[in-house]
C-alpha cells in the first residue's frame, strides 16, 4: 500500500493496522528478510520482579501518599484534638509514703505555688527563662518540628528523653498534660502548642510557663521559687537571681546549691553563665552591667510541713530513687521526673523497718546527741550524723538517719559525698589486691599474712622510684615490719599506701567503682589510699554488703513498691551480678573482724555488753584534721555505716589549717561531747553497736577463705573459757602486752563464732604471720585506739 492509500485510509475512519508481529523461524529456517532475529544482542532484556515494583513512578507516587496521608491525619487530629481545660494544679495531689508493713510514714503537703502576673516579674528576669530555653520564643510559631520529630523518634526506638522543645511546648506539657513520654502525648503537645499560639499572646504564655514549672524544694511557679532560694517576692528578684531560677529548671535538685555536689555546682555555673551571655547576645543584657553581675548566694532550704524528724530524710531518698527509675524506665529528663513525682499521687512503700528505724534514732541520741552540750561547748554544735542500714541479701534501706530534724538540717547526713571516708576505705584496697592477685614490690602474693613495713612516712615506692608519698601514722609511730592483718586492725597508713601502689591504683579505682562508690572524676593518685575522696554512709554501706553479700553487689534500696494511677514502675532487683570473687570478699571479711576484736573498734563493739555471739567485722575511720569519723560493720545479716561529720553551724573562727570559717564549712570533730579527738572507734561504732545489737541475732559468717583472723587460730591459747563465750568475756578485750609478743592481734582466738568445732582443718592456714612487739597499737589518750587515717 503506497503512502497516498494509507492516508486515505486513515481519513475513512480506520487506523493504520498494526504491522503484524513476525514470527520467529523455526529451526533450520533462515529468518525472513528485514526481521531481526529475536533475542539478538539489540534486544532488551525483561524487567524483572523488583525493577517492575520499585519503579520511579511508584517511589514517587508513594512518597507522596504517605505525606498526603500525614497532612491529612494531622489536619484530621488538628480537628479533633481541643484546648482543654488547665489542670496543672488539679493534677498535684499528695504522695503518700508507708513503712515496709504497711503503716503510714508521712503524706507530702499541698502544692506550694502561687500565680503571679508577668508585670509583676522584672522585665529582665523574664528574659532570663527565654535566654534560657527558647531564644526564639518571640518570634516562633510555638513549636520545634525538628525537636518534636526527635522526641518521636527516640520514644518509638526506646530511647527516650526528649529535647529542643519551645516555652510553648513545655507551658502545655505542664499546665494542659502530663510529664508522660508517649507518642500520642507529643502529638497532642504539638497540636495543643500550635492552638494556643493562636489563642495566647506570648506574654500569656511565658507567664504561665514560669508559674506551672518545677523549681526544686517543693516549689511550683517563680513566686514560690523566689521565696525558697531567695527568701524574696518575686517582684523582688535581680536578674542574677532569675538566671540561676531559669538554670534550675534543667535540673532542680541536682542544681540546688545548698545541697549540691561539686559536680552538680559546677554545670548550675555553667548554665548560669549561659543563660546571662545569651541574654547579651540577644541584646537583653548590656556587656558592662553583664561584667559586674556575680553568681547569687542561695538560701538554706526548709523542711516542707509534715516531713519533721527523720521523715523528711526518708522521703527525699525515696524520690530521689523513685526520679532515676522513671529516667531509666520512661525517658524522663531529670527536671519532667521530679515534676512527676513531687505531690504527684503516688503511693510509696519504702523498705525501712518501723523497729529498726526507732532502733537507730534511738542509738544516735542515746550514744551522741544526748550527750553534746551546744551551750557549753562551742564545737557540740558542729556534730552532724549520719547513717544507712541495709539487709546485705536484699539490698534494701532497713533504717536511716539523716540528721537531728529536717526542720533543722535539710541536708541528708546519710546520702551527702563531701566527706573523706578515711580508712574505710582501706578494705577496698585489699579487695583490690586479692581479686588482682596481685604481688608485692618483691613479687610476694599479697594476702591476710604478707609482711609490709610499716615504718611512719615511708616513701611509697613503684618499683625502686619514689612516687613522692610518705604518710605519717597516727602519732608518727613506727610499725617495723607488720603483717596485712594487723596494719587492717590499727589502721597503719603507710602499709595501704604502699599496698595501693602495688596493686595499682588504677585498679584501686576500678573495683571501688564496681563495688558502688562513684568514682566519676576522681584521680587514681596514691592519697585516694587514705580515703581522700568524698562518699556517703550509703555508698559505704553498699560496698561492705557487696563484701558481706560475697561479692555479689548491692544497690541500697529504699522504695519496696511505687504505685500510680496510669503509670508502672518496677523497682529493680538490688542485689546483681558478682562484682568480686567470694573468695576475695570472705577474704576481706575474715580479716576485718581482727578490726573489731583486736583493733581499732575493739572497745566500743568487741567488748559491749550488748553483744550475744554476733560475729562482726567492720572498719573504723578518722579523716585529716579529724573533719569526719566512721565506722562501718557488718553482721552475717546487717551492714550499717555510721558517719559524724563537722560541719560549722555559723561563720567565725579560724579552721585547723588556719582558714576562715564559713558557715557549714568543714571543721574538727575534736573536743565535741567533752574529749579529745572523735575517732571512728569512739561515737561512730558506739552507735554502730548500740543499735545492731539490739536488733541482730547470734550468728556467723559463713566464709570461704583460708585467710584472715577470722580463720587463724592461735597454738597456744591462754584461755580457758569455752568457744561459746562471747569476745566481751576473754581476755581479748584487754591490749596486747609486751610480755607476750607472740599473741599479736589478728591471732587471738576470742572471736569465738568463727572458731567454733564445726570449721575444717582446711580452714588453717599452714603458715603463721610473723610476730613483733612492735605491731602494737598504740593507744589513744581517750582512751580507744585511734589511727590516723586522712
Amino acid at each position: 500500500m503506497g503512502r497516498a492509500e494509507e492516508r486515505r485510509a486513515r481519513q475513512r475512519g480506520g487506523r493504520r493496522a498494526a504491522p503484524k508481529r513476525r514470527s520467529a523461524p523455526t529451526a533450520g529456517t533462515a529468518p525472513t528478510a528485514g526481521t531481526a532475529p529475536t533475542g539478538g544482542a539489540g534486544a532488551k532484556p525483561p524487567k524483572g520482579l523488583i525493577r517492575r515494583m520499585f519503579t520511579w513512578k511508584k517511589i514517587l507516587g508513594t512518597f507522596f501518599s504517605v505525606c498526603l496521608l500525614g497532612i491529612l491525619g494531622f489536619i484530621g487530629l488538628y480537628l479533633y484534638v481541643d484546648v482543654p481545660e488547665g489542670n496543672a494544679a488539679a493534677q498535684r495531689q499528695s504522695n503518700v509514703y508507708k513503712f515496709s508493713d504497711g503503716t503510714v510514714l508521712a503524706r507530702d503537703g499541698k502544692v506550694n505555688r502561687e500565680i503571679v502576673d508577668l508585670d509583676k516579674v522584672p522585665r529582665k528576669v523574664q528574659l532570663t527563662f527565654v535566654a534560657a530555653e527558647n531564644k526564639s520564643f518571640y518570634h516562633d510559631a510555638g513549636i520545634d518540628l525538628k525537636g518534636t520529630a526527635r522526641g518521636l523518634i527516640n520514644t518509638l526506638s526506646g530511647k527516650g528523653k526528649q529535647g529542643g522543645s519551645t516555652i510553648t511546648q513545655q507551658y502545655v506539657k505542664n499546665y494542659y498534660l502530663n510529664q508522660d513520654q508517649t507518642v500520642t502525648r507529643k502529638l497532642k503537645e504539638l497540636v495543643i502548642s500550635l492552638k494556643v499560639e493562636r489563642e495566647k499572646s506570648k506574654d500569656d504564655i511565658l507567664a504561665g510557663y514560669i508559674n506551672t514549672s518545677y523549681y526544686g524544694r517543693g516549689a511550683y511557679g517563680i513566686q514560690a521559687a523566689a521565696q525558697a532560694y531567695f527568701h524574696v517576692d518575686a517582684q523582688d528578684l535581680k536578674v542574677q537571681q532569675g538566671a540561676y531560677l531559669a538554670a534550675l529548671l534543667q535540673a532542680p535538685s541536682q542544681y540546688d546549691w545548698a545541697v549540691a555536689s561539686p559536680t552538680g555546682k559546677k554545670l548550675v555555673t555553667e548554665r548560669w553563665n549561659y543563660v546571662l551571655d545569651n541574654m547579651v547576645e540577644e541584646g537583653w543584657l548590656p556587656k558592662a552591667e553583664r561584667a559586674g553581675l556575680h553568681f547569687p548566694k542561695i538560701k538554706e532550704p526548709k523542711g516542707a510541713p509534715g516531713l519533721d524528724g527523720q521523715k523528711g530524710y526518708l522521703v527525699e531518698l525515696a524520690n530521689h530513687q523513685l526520679e532515676q527509675q522513671l529516667m531509666a524506665q520512661q525517658g524522663l529528663t531529670q527536671s519532667q521526673a521530679e515534676s512527676a513525682v513531687v505531690e504527684n499521687g503516688w503511693t510509696i512503700t519504702l523498705n525501712i523497718d518501723r523497729k529498726k528505724q526507732t532502733a537507730l534514732e534511738g542509738a544516735v541520741k542515746s550514744e551522741l546527741t544526748g550527750k553534746l552540750d551546744k551551750k557549753a561547748r562551742k564545737v557540740d554544735n558542729d556534730v552532724q550524723a549520719g547513717a544507712v542500714s541495709v539487709d546485705p541479701k536484699t539490698g534494701r534501706i532497713l533504717a536511716l538517719y539523716g540528721g537531728e530534724n529536717y526542720y533543722k538540717h535539710f541536708y541528708n547526713n546519710a546520702t551527702r559525698t563531701d566527706y573523706q571516708p578515711a580508712s574505710t576505705f582501706k578494705p577496698v584496697i585489699l579487695a583490690a589486691a586479692l581479686e588482682q592477685n596481685a604481688t608485692t614490690q618483691d613479687g610476694k602474693p599479697i594476702a591476710a599474712d604478707t609482711v609490709y613495713d610499716g615504718t611512719s612516712r615511708r616513701q611509697v615506692l613503684d618499683h625502686g622510684a619514689k612516687v613522692g608519698f610518705a604518710p605519717p601514722n597516727e602519732d608518727n609511730h613506727n610499725y617495723d615490719k607488720i603483717t596485712v592483718q594487723n596494719a587492717m586492725n590499727a589502721s597503719v597508713n603507710s602499709v595501704f599506701a604502699q599496698m595501693g601502689v602495688d596493686v595499682g591504683m588504677g585498679k584501686v579505682m576500678s573495683t571501688a567503682g564496681k563495688l558502688g562508690m562513684d568514682t566519676k572524676g576522681m584521680q587514681a593518685v596514691p592519697a585516694q589510699t587514705l580515703g581522700s575522696m568524698g562518699a556517703s554512709p550509703l555508698e559505704m554501706a553498699g560496698i561492705y554488703a557487696t563484701f558481706d553479700n560475697h561479692g555479689y553487689k548491692v544497690t541500697p534500696t529504699i522504695i519496696k513498691s511505687a504505685e500510680n494511677t496510669g503509670r508502672s514502675v518496677d523497682i529493680p532487683d538490688a542485689v546483681g551480678g558478682s562484682v568480686l570473687s567470694r573468695t576475695a570478699a570472705d577474704t576481706v571479711t575474715s580479716v576485718l573482724t581482727g578490726v573489731v576484736d583486736d583493733g581499732t573498734a575493739q572497745e566500743s563493739v568487741a567488748g559491749n555488753p550488748l553483744r550475744n555471739g554476733q560475729q562482726v567485722a567492720g572498719k573504723t575511720g578518722t579523716s585529716d584534721c579529724n573533719r569526719s569519723a566512721w565506722f562501718t560493720g557488718y553482721t552475717p545479716d546487717l551492714v550499717t555505716s555510721v558517719g559524724l561529720f563537722g560541719e560549722a553551724a555559723k561563720s567565725g573562727g579560724i579552721g585547723c589549717e588556719g582558714e576562715p570559717v564559713k558557715k557549714g564549712a568543714h571543721v574538727s570533730l575534736k573536743g565535741a561531747m567533752g574529749g579529745g579527738r572523735v575517732n571512728g572507734g569512739g561515737a561512730p561504732a558506739k552507735i554502730w553497736a548500740a543499735y545492731t545489737f539490739g536488733v541482730t541475732d547470734k550468728a556467723a559468717f559463713d566464709l570461704n577463705t583460708t585467710q584472715g583472723a577470722a580463720v587463724e587460730p592461735t597454738e597456744t591459747p591462754t584461755w580457758t573459757q569455752t568457744p561459746t563465750e562471747t569476745p566481751s568475756q576473754t581476755p581479748s578485750s584487754a591490749p596486747p602486752t609486751s610480755e607476750s609478743p607472740s599473741e599479736t592481734p589478728s591471732q587471738t582466738p576470742s572471736r569465738t563464732p568463727s572458731q567454733t568445732p564445726s570449721q575444717t582443718p582446711s580452714q588453717t592456714p599452714t603458715s603463721k604471720p610473723p610476730t613483733s612487739p612492735s605491731t602494737e597499737a598504740p593507744l589513744d589518750p581517750d582512751g580507744g585506739l585511734d589511727p590516723l587515717e586522712r
